[in-house]
């Protein structure tokens, strides 16, 4: 269900969104998908405040990825909202399969929902096929789409619980190319809405929250960083830079 407040104005402290089970506080959710040091991880989710914690499950099963043991060794998982992604996913059918394997092995009811086109791209209608299943199975859904409102009101109307609209192609590291669609989704639209994809500096992710987006969510920017926490501090403090005015009333 999500919070009683409007998201781009639930005050600092209190959930933006409330889905699963899981709250989201912190407006900067971080990808760890990049990551080969366990360590690093830890280190980047604290300097980044997250209070979220990504996990998925790869169907093609030849990706690395980090061992949750190990991670649990240096990070207490427990002190985080546990969701899923299927962001290995390139069809409706993948996307479905990842989210209740996800479901069964750590309870997960809350995906970061991602059917990719093989240029990497969110795929709108496998995307809204995907939704519907899984709104219909139970699951809170945070469908990844291009700046689309007639797709963006779709997944609302179909049960979204917040939708994640692309600023640029991911990891292009070219910020919001489009702000006014971007803006016309936040408008249009009665749910959180989280901007990601070629976020690759504090400066696209200040332009992405001044637009009234919910939260960012940075992967690659902080992942291939020279000095990883560092850069996800510096998103953090961009965020929370771009919040502060509002929150004051300025």
């Amino acid at each position: 269900m999500r919070d009683t407040n409007s998201p781009a104005d639930a005050p600092a402290g209190r959930p933006w969104l409330v889905a699963g089970g899981v709250s989201f506080t912190s407006r900067l959710i971080v990808g760890i998908e990049q990551y080969a040091d366990p360590r690093l991880v830890a280190d980047v989710l604290a300097a980044g405040g997250c209070d979220v914690f990504i996990t998925t499950y790869d169907p093609a099963g030849d990706r690395a990825s980090l061992l949750l043991s190990d991670l649990d060794e240096v990070v207490d998982l427990s002190r985080f909202g546990w969701i899923g992604t299927t962001s290995f996913a390139y069809s409706a059918g993948e996307a479905v399969d990842t989210a209740k394997r996800l479901r069964d092995s750590f309870g997960i009811e809350v995906i970061k929902l991602d059917v990719r086109t093989p240029d990497n791209l969110p795929d709108g209608e496998p995307t809204a096929a995907a939704a519907a299943t899984l709104v219909a199975d139970g699951f809170a859904v945070l469908p990844f789409i291009r700046p689309d409102v007639n797709l963006a009101t779709r997944l609302v109307d179909l049960g979204a619980v917040a939708l994640r609209v692309m600023a640029s192609p991911v990891a292009s590291a070219q910020g919001v190319l489009d702000a006014e669609a971007v803006r016309a989704v936040i408008d249009a639209t009665d749910v959180p809405i989280v901007v990601e994809g070629g976020l690759g500096t504090p400066e696209h992710v200040s332009d992405a929250m001044a637009l009234g987006a919910a939260a960012v969510l940075v992967n690659t920017a902080i992942a291939t960083a020279q000095d990883s926490p560092a850069t996800a501090a510096a998103m953090r403090r961009a965020v929370e830079a771009t919040r502060l005015p509002e929150v004051a009333g300025a």
